[in-house]
């Protein structure tokens, strides 16, 4: 069995208010972490670079990543807010064993 990680790395352009973006992050991620397939949701800034946000998060299979893309919070904050305010915007995807 395995599970669906995505690290998706966020650069917040230099010409938007930083709180106001970063204040988006916590609503994104507790709204994922309540979805029927996610296993872990994580946000983290970059030490040397306080625009670089990483996000880290897990789901029970690729599938359950995909309803996750359809969910009202990520079309919304993700999509609506966040999105349209980030310089740049990459997505690494892996297949991760898990254990048992």
């Amino acid at each position: 069995m395995t599970h669906y990680q995505v690290i998706a790395h966020h650069h917040i352009a230099p010409d938007q208010d930083l709180d106001e973006v970063l204040a988006l992050y916590p609503k994104l991620a507790e709204a994922a972490r309540k979805e029927p397939g996610n296993v872990s949701f994580e946000v983290f800034r970059q030490l040397d670079d306080e625009r670089s946000v990483v996000i880290l998060e897990r789901y029970t299979s690729r599938a359950a990543f995909a309803e996750h893309e359809r969910t009202a919070h990520f079309q919304d904050v993700l999509i609506g807010q966040i999105v349209p305010r980030l310089g740049d915007r990459w997505r690494e995807a892996y297949d991760v064993p898990t254990a048992g």
